[in-house]
């Protein structure tokens, strides 16, 4: 459609097309959590690792690009192996990661008991079609009996970074 000009330095009408749309694609806003508060497990259910953060988007075609970083220690118990899983959550609907048979897993090859410290990452881009408040959380479990696994552990802060991205008209 044409824009067309009204009268006055600054006053136009008209619709400009979605394919030139100012702003698609950009950041609108950026959210970060973070927490030092220990989540040690020993349970095959999954639970929260205490690392959230919330954000409401703009618009429901906004997309929200989502990057965890997040110290987790774990510990074999009595044999060489450990696995652990890991989710990402956005609200109650696991939106990556869940049931892949050990997502996070060590193996030591000593025969003893043995604990281990990493930082696991991940990105992820949701389209939660959405203006209203989410939450953004992760969630932990071991894999084995015996073991057990530790997010944000030693104190060492884990973060959560949540980012607005303009979507599409």
């Amino acid at each position: 459609m044409a824009i067309t000009r009204l009268g006055g330095a600054n006053a136009i009408t008209g619709t400009i097309p979605t394919s030139v749309a100012p702003g698609q694609g950009k950041v609108l806003q950026v959210v970060q959590g973070s927490t030092t508060t220990s989540f040690n497990s020993s349970s095959t259910s999954y639970a929260d690792t205490n690392l959230t953060a919330n954000i409401t988007p703009s618009s429901t075609s906004s997309k929200i690009y989502v990057t965890v970083n997040q110290n987790i220690s774990l510990n074999d118990g009595s044999d060489d192996r450990v696995g652990a899983g890991w989710r990402l959550m956005r609200d109650s609907t696991v939106i990556y990661g869940g049931d892949q048979a050990y997502e996070i897993f060590l193996e030591n090859n000593s025969g003893n008991a043995q604990q281990n410290f990493l930082y696991f990452n991940r990105n992820f881009l949701d389209t939660p079609s959405s203006s209203s408040q989410l939450t953004y959380k992760t969630q932990g479990r071991i894999f084995e009996s015996g073991d057990t696994v530790n997010f944000n552990s030693a104190n060492i802060e884990s973060t959560i970074i949540l980012m607005e991205i303009a979507g599409w008209l």
